[in-house]
């Protein structure tokens, strides 16, 4: 569970509401179903409408990753990639076929088989960056889906004010109720920008967020895989790698490097 996804949302809607509540609102002024019809299902048409159905599709898998998205684990991949660039200089790079079914990332396990059959280092690299460039074009999909909505929605939200207003207007013979109607009117304004902000804009900077991380790993990975195959040194490996790590974990390297040659 991302407790950060969890925690933000709760903290947006309870600021809202409890501030609305504060002013002597009440939870009946602010629930139309109307409203939120119009809104919501017109928001989820027009964006069902911008894409293909197999797209629409994935929307779960992206919802998932908003709220159930793991922290990448940088430090373990490059002890896997050291573990075998050692490996490597030690026994061979045929001596790797063995760490194969050790390692989870798919991504690193189909690149050292390709080390393992023997391409050349212009292959591997071409190979591996064409499903770089692919992954990110379909997890970008997620992104594009939750940021035409949060464009749509406060579009669906002024329609729904104006088909409002236009009832209004139509029973003007009624003084005593126009200053509710109004108010009902202007709700699904209120849910059209609310649900733009809250839900479907920050989801797609959630999901953008995560789709970088994770190329991030996936270029930190292939630079390994393709200096396992050169037969770097894994201590001028794990230099160059650590370019990806965050400032602290990178602190973390130059603290231990200092230990093991005696500096400290």
């Amino acid at each position: 569970m991302d407790i950060a996804s969890l925690v933000g949302l709760l903290i947006a809607i309870v600021s809202l509401l409890g501030a609305f509540f504060l002013e002597g609102g009440t939870i009946g002024m602010i629930l139309v179903l109307a409203a939120a019809i119009i809104v919501f299902g017109g928001t989820i048409g027009v964006t069902i409408i911008s894409f293909t159905l197999d797209e629409i599709k994935g929307v779960p898998y992206f919802v998932k990753m908003v709220f159930n998205g793991k922290p990448i684990d940088y430090d373990y991949y490059l002890d896997m990639l050291l573990i075998n660039a050692d490996k490597a200089r030690r026994e061979g790079l045929l001596s790797l076929e063995s760490q194969l079914e050790l390692i989870e990332n798919e991504f690193m396990a189909r690149g050292l088989q390709m080390v393992i059959d023997g391409n050349n280092r212009e292959t591997t690299s071409e190979i591996l960056e064409m499903e770089i460039e692919v992954f990110e074009k379909k997890e970008k999909v997620g992104y594009d889906i939750f940021m035409t909505a949060g464009g749509f929605a406060p579009t669906m939200g002024i329609i729904g004010t104006v088909m409002g207003m236009v009832q209004v207007l139509s029973n003007l013979s009624s003084p005593d109720e126009l200053g509710a109607s109004i108010a009902v009117a202007f709700l699904a304004t209120l849910y059209g920008i609310a649900s733009a902000n809250i839900l479907w804009i920050p989801f797609a900077s959630k999901i953008k967020n995560r789709i970088e991380k994770e190329t991030l790993l996936m270029e930190m990975i292939l630079d390994g895989i393709l200096a396992i195959q050169s037969g770097d040194n894994p201590r001028s490996i794990r230099e160059k790698l650590s370019i990806y790590l965050p400032p602290e974990n990178r602190q973390d390297i130059d603290m231990r490097e200092r230990e093991e040659t005696g500096i400290l």
